[in-house]
């Protein structure tokens, strides 16, 4: 900051380190790959100035340069940075984009109506949409106090910073200290620092132009550790005898906020007219021109009014309003009477054209406003339903709040804090959403208000701890719904059971799903014909309360409802139990269709948030299939799901994946990672899952007693969700058979067939078979295995069929029948292998040399020059799928799919897609 050494391009005193950091960016960008730098430091410090230097250089070299400022006051307007990004580059290139990309962008935008999108969609969008420009030209993006970004503007390009890769783009962010840049955390960085002692002598004199007394140059340098700013305003405070004669005492105040009280006295030097200007300026975050002059026209001021403001160099009036330094902005805000602030606020709403921006229309007539004024909240709650229609929920909730805040009417001001609270929740501002409930609850409620308060807290509780009081708040807030709404009731009973589930044996006492169930059972009927999620209640509640066989035609029902699409905000609200439902009757068939469908109308949907959900229930269907290749793949990406949307999941399906695989040492740290994450989270639902992993890869490699104990632990609470209560009942009884522990296994056996023997079909019946055939002899035995296998060779289970010849083999070389066990135990080790279920594998191996047979180990053919990222590009490319396609579906630009491609051919020694087959 100051005159330059390094010549007049650069704008800068010193900072190699910074010119460096930003000349290596650009670089990258030229030569045809992304970089991303987030350049951080103090009020002050030179950000602005390094971001100014980083513009100039990419203009000199030919790169195209969009610029974003962050504005405080537009925190909570969603998508306002991003659009004041995007709109210069829109154009034709809006066409390019995939269709729900397209779309997505338009909503948030407002520039057409629809569902409102996945944030993460609209990051994507914003990705492609790089992507797309940088094809024409290299751009660089520069964006400026990131800190006052909308939260929605922020994560949508700190998504796209993370899938950058092989575009000629270079993104710059500027962001104050640690604590301001969450979002933007682990991307490459740059702190600036203070200038050093001779630069900041240098800008210190240049500054004063005078006489300075050599002990108070000393203490400005060392209280201002060479910040420019700092260095160039607080003198300005200091009179000729604090200067020249060293009388001045020292200042405890923070380094910002005496910089920001030095332009706070700049502005009150300045004539009434222009205080006004600037002030109006300040309160409008647009920089619009034209809307700055018709609001300075209500007031009465004049055109002159902007020289005096422009000559001390606190703005500059161009092609839109840029003041000096954020600081200016806030300190001109801040010195203003809250008299002078609502006049300023009055006239910009005035001047804001209702039709083409009713929302900054309905902002400013809010900060207007002296006390609650109906015709005000009415117009802020119409657009919180314009800002929730774009997407932009916590938008929608700043409007929502505001509006409560001016509403006269005390029951009306508790419906619109309610609907304030909701949309805090769906935000995931949960504090906020507390403070709004009980502003609600200080109001005379009525029991539908009651309802909705206890619903909202239900929902916070699960959003924030995934189970433990949650099941209970549901319910409560249910009971209330029955007189009121009896369809929302049992929709909050189905809501509450679905916490239940999750929570499982962590939920508080009361709020099992047997204790669900039972209140769910004694609520009003639907006013309407049942519809599946109606049945799908009934089914489930009747079955936790009753027993398997009562709730199975209820389920059997409610799964029929489902081979239906109905609407795709009903799928997606309820394929995840409905999935659940089909692995409790034990029908593969529906849970194949249920998890597929699942998985593909989040992904048409954008629904990045419940798209990890899906692929894990998808993962685990292709697991049981010994499809482990394509669950791999599944796997991978949900990693990237999650890593792309800063999302948390525990590790569901690499824990399931490497109990199948079977390799020592791939689940111990990995198991114990899990149930510490899912205790804290109060999700009950994984301790079952995890003790069922651990189950089946001790079963794979033949540690039976470790088996015994996790299969023990998985099938033992009845709280859990009956999947893992009887996926850990068949890993039990072979555990307990092969330890000599009959009367358990026997017991495990009768607890299992209440529900196989009432399900029916092959997969229930194939697994009872299995499971009674190791508590067997002789020609009983033998029957039990052949049907075992049978029953199961006419289903998808291939990883059930495997083990079932494993264990027929392993019973038929006891019984000194080598040959035929020989033949078993062939089929089990070609199957085994072939999935890569390498502990079974090795199983079937060491059982067929115990029948004297020399058998060569196999290896499962893996691709291990690729990397992960590479083979699920190669598998994908290979099925068939456009780059785009890949694109979409890994949230990374078809550029970098055809870089990654470019990659795998050279490393496979291949030449175009077709050899991937």
């Amino acid at each position: 900051m100051g005159v330059s050494r390094g010549g007049p391009d650069t704008g800068l005193l010193d900072r190699r380190v910074e010119r460096g950091a930003v000349d290596r960016v650009l670089d990258r960008a030229r030569a045809g790959n992304s970089a991303v730098l987030v350049v951080r430091g103090e009020p002050g410090i030179g950000k602005t100035v390094v971001l100014d230097y980083a513009a100039n250089r990419a203009s000199a070299s030919d790169l195209r340069v969009v610029r974003v400022w962050g504005v405080e006051s537009e925190l909570e307007l969603a998508y306002a940075a991003l659009h004041q990004l995007c709109v210069p580059l829109i154009g034709r290139r809006m066409e390019r984009l995939p269709r729900p990309q397209r779309d997505a962008l338009a909503v948030a935008f407002g520039m057409q109506e629809g569902p409102a999108p996945d944030r993460f969609l609209v990051g994507l969008a914003v990705l492609s949409l790089l992507a797309a420009t940088a094809e024409d030209q290299p751009l660089a993006c520069v964006v400026d106090d990131a800190q006052w970004l909308d939260r929605a503007s922020v994560q949508c390009l700190a998504f796209a910073a993370r899938r950058l890769l092989a575009e000629p783009i270079a993104l710059i962010f500027a962001v104050r200290g640690p604590g301001d840049d969450q979002e933007l955390a682990g991307l490459p960085g740059l702190t600036v620092t203070g200038l050093g002692n001779a630069d900041a002598r240098t800008l210190l004199a240049t500054a004063i132009g005078g006489r300075l007394d050599a002990e108070v140059r000393d203490r400005v340098l060392a209280e201002t550790r060479g910040n420019p700013l700092a260095l160039l305003q607080l003198p300005r405070g200091l009179g000729p005898a604090q200067l020249a004669g060293g009388f001045w005492l020292p200042d405890p105040r923070p380094l910002a906020s005496r910089i920001e009280d030095s332009f706070h006295r700049q502005f009150q030097s300045l004539p009434p007219q222009t205080q006004r200007l600037l002030l109006t300026a300040a309160a409008d975050p647009t920089g619009a021109m034209t809307l700055l002059w018709r609001a300075a026209g209500l007031q009465g001021i004049q055109a002159d009014a902007a020289a005096a403001a422009e000559t001390v160099g606190l703005v500059e009036f161009g092609a839109g309003v840029h003041f000096g330094h954020p600081l200016v902005r806030s300190a001109v805000y801040q010195a203003a009477s809250a008299g002078d602030r609502r006049e300023a606020h009055r006239a910009l709403a005035e001047a804001t054209d209702p039709k083409a921006d009713p929302d900054r229309r309905a902002w400013h007539r809010a900060h207007a406003a002296i006390g609650p004024d109906e015709e005000v909240a009415a117009e802020l709650e119409s657009s919180a339903g314009r800002a929730q229609a774009r997407g932009g929920l916590a938008a929608a909730a700043a409007f929502l709040e505001r509006a409560a805040a001016l509403t006269p009417d005390p029951v009306q001001r508790a419906d619109r804090a309610l609907a304030a609270a909701q949309a805090k929740v769906q935000a995931g501002a949960f504090d906020a959403a507390v403070q709004l409930l009980g502003l609600a609850e200080a109001a005379p409620l009525d029991e539908f208000q009651r309802a909705r308060v206890d619903l909202l807290r239900a929902q916070l509780a699960f959003a924030t701890n995934r189970g433990s009081e949650a099941p209970q708040l549901l319910m409560r807030a249910a009971k209330r719904l029955e007189a009121i709404d009896a369809g929302l009731a049992r929709e909050t009973y189905l809501d509450a059971l679905n916490a239940a589930l999750f929570a499982g044996r962590l939920a508080s006492p009361g709020g099992w799903p047997q204790d669900v169930s039972q209140a769910a059972r004694a609520a009003p009927r639907p006013p309407h014909p049942p519809r599946p999620h109606d049945l799908l209640l009934d089914g489930l509640a009747a079955n936790f309360s009753e027993g398997h066989a009562a709730g199975l035609p209820l389920l059997r029902r409610a799964l029929s409802g489902f081979d239906r699409e109905t609407s795709a905000e009903e799928d997606l609200r309820w394929l995840w139990l409905a999935n659940i439902a089909a692995v409790h009757l034990w029908d593969y068939d529906r849970w194949d269709t249920f998890s597929s469908r699942h998985v593909r109308l989040t992904r048409e949907a954008g629904a990045l948030s419940e798209l990890p959900l899906a692929l894990i229930q998808r993962a685990y269907a292709l697991l049981f299939a010994g499809e482990l290749a394509a669950a791999a793949s599944l796997v991978e990406e949900v990693q990237v799901v999650t890593e792309a949307t800063g999302s948390r999941l525990a590790p569901y399906g690499d824990l399931a994946l490497a109990a199948l695989r079977g390799r020592e040492g791939g689940i111990s740290d990995l198991a114990t990672a899990t149930k510490d994450e899912v205790v804290q989270r109060g999700e009950g639902l994984g301790i079952g899952l995890t003790d069922w992993a651990i189950a089946v890869f001790n079963n794979g490699v033949g540690h039976y007693q470790s088996a015994l104990a996790a299969a023990e632990d998985a099938s033992e609470y009845l709280a859990d969700v009956s999947v893992t209560v009887n996926w850990g009942l068949v890993e039990l009884v072979e555990a307990a058979v092969r330890c000599g522990l009959s009367e358990r296994a026997t017991d495990a056996v009768r607890r299992l067939s209440e529900s196989t023997s009432a399900s029916g079909g092959d997969w229930a019946l194939g697994v009872e078979a299995r499971s009674r055939a190791l508590l067997s002899e002789g020609e009983t035995a033998d029957r039990l295995y052949r049907e075992a296998i049978e029953r199961l060779g006419r289903t998808r289970m291939g990883a059930e069929v495997a083990r079932a010849h494993l264990l027929y083999g392993e019973w038929l070389r006891r019984e000194s029948r080598r040959v035929d066990a020989r033949e078993q135990l062939h089929v089990a080790y070609e199957m085994l292998a072939a999935m890569g279920m390498e502990g079974f594998a090795d199983r079937a191996r060491r059982e067929l040399q115990a029948t004297g047979e020399t058998v060569r180990k196999h290896t499962v053919e893996t691709l291990t020059d690729l990397t992960a990222q590479e083979a699920q590009i190669a598998k994908l490319a290979r099925s068939g799928r456009t780059n785009q396609e890949i694109g979409g579906q890994l949230f990374i630009s078809p550029r970098t799919v055809e870089w990654h491609l470019g990659n795998v051919f050279a490393k496979l020694g291949i030449t175009s897609r077709k050899d991937l087959r």
